[in-house]
């Protein structure tokens, strides 16, 4: 599929009812919700096609283990990306999730898991079972795990590409690729004016999502929420035999990092154990998990880094962390076949950023690595809670 084939031309309109300005998941879904509901959309991207966080990740949407507002978010994000993955002919898939347990202190927390949610939500499995359905042999070290069954999971090489395209084709939507926001101001015949390096074009709703980017922009309100990059090395690899692995696979270091966990009563003494068993990942800061791409390709990571500006180079002593702590959990695989670094929005006040800096511009970023979690959800909410008449004319 020829996806971002959209041309900027001469006809293009300058007027719209939402401008979105970014091509990320977080901005894609704006533009999707907004065409939806009747609403004339104008997307900027500045890039040719999206290369950012939202193509760089594991596709892996996981609902089931957030907490409070985020899940509430997660939840109807869910429902949204089943909805858009037919509009859109995308794969995405309602798969759940694995999380396999190597020790009793791992497999407390998920009987506390468990426990709190409603019943079928979270399923324990036993080792059996776990080997079975992740297709590990039998030595596998591990003592069993649960199913979380609200997880789904997308194609992050293809779904951003195929909402980019079908939205190009929409009759409500102009897609501008190549096309950078450069400055926002009051507008003449609209409420906001945006300059960007093809014209000024104007909208009586803008939503900013340029996800870690924010301080090109904004400076001052990327300071004042601590905004920085974390950068992560991921893998990819081709099982050595044809093998089909559905769920997304996390570990015991996944529970660190999913804030659900973090509730668990036992949470504490799992940071204690992995903390002095496998201080090595700690110190990357590892989410030992993988999840499988349709054409059979295993994507492996991760770790994680935080600095307002990071360096491109990718270490490979942590690349070789990550893959001997998979290689005990993961089917054999082929040597790497790529390498890269993601790099998403991260803070320590939270994981939203959303600041309207007047009325009808609205700064959207998610400043964790929950984007694909809960972006549609995200969307749901700004547009319900910034309420304008969609113009049909």
């Amino acid at each position: 599929m020829n996806f971002y084939a959209t041309a900027v031309t001469s006809t293009a309109p300058s007027q719209a009812d939402v401008l979105v300005v970014g091509s990320g998941i977080i901005g894609l879904a704006h533009a999707a919700l907004a065409a939806e509901a009747g609403h004339r959309v104008i997307l900027l991207e500045r890039d040719h096609r999206p290369v950012g966080a939202s193509v760089r990740n594991f596709g892996h949407a996981c609902i089931t283990a957030q907490h409070g507002e985020i899940y509430e978010l997660a939840q109807a994000s869910r429902r949204h990306w089943l909805h858009f993955s037919e509009r859109a002919g995308f794969w995405a898939s309602p798969t759940g999730s694995v999380v396999i347990a190597r020790s009793e202190v791992e497999i407390q927390v998920l009987r506390e898991f468990s426990a709190s949610r409603p019943q079928g939500q979270v399923s324990l499995l036993n080792r059996s079972e776990v080997l079975e359905q992740l297709r590990l042999p039998a030595e596998t070290p591990l003592i069993g795990g649960a199913f979380l069954c609200d997880d789904l999971r997308v194609d992050p090489r293809t779904a951003a590409g195929s909402l980019n395209l079908w939205l190009a084709e929409h009759p409500h939507v102009e897609v501008l690729n190549g096309t950078a926001a450069t400055n926002f101001a009051p507008g003449t015949h609209r409420r906001h004016a945006v300059h960007t390096t093809r014209g000024t074009f104007e909208a009586d709703q803008v939503f900013v999502c340029v996800g870690h980017d924010v301080d090109y922009l904004f400076p001052q309100i990327a300071k004042e929420h601590n905004l920085v990059r974390c950068a992560l090395q991921m893998v990819a690899a081709k099982p050595t035999e044809q093998v089909d692995v559905t769920p997304a696979v996390l570990t015991g270091t996944s529970m660190l990092r999913y804030d659900a966990f973090s509730h668990m009563p036992s949470y504490p003494q799992l940071q204690r154990e992995i903390s002095a068993n496998q201080p090595e990942l700690m110190q990357i800061g590892a989410n030992v998990m993988y999840t499988q791409r349709p054409d059979g390709t295993f994507l492996l990571g991760d770790s994680h880094s935080y600095a307002s500006t990071q360096p491109p180079f990718l270490q490979e002593d942590i690349s070789n962390v990550l893959l001997g702590e998979l290689a005990k959990v993961l089917p054999a695989t082929e040597a790497p076949s790529e390498r890269w670094q993601g790099v998403y929005a991260s803070s320590t006040r939270g994981p939203l950023l959303i600041r309207d800096l007047r009325d009808g511009l609205t700064i959207v970023s998610v400043t964790s690595g929950i984007g694909m979690t809960i972006g549609f959800g995200l969307a749901e909410a700004n547009l319900k809670s910034r309420v304008f008449t969609p113009s049909r004319s």
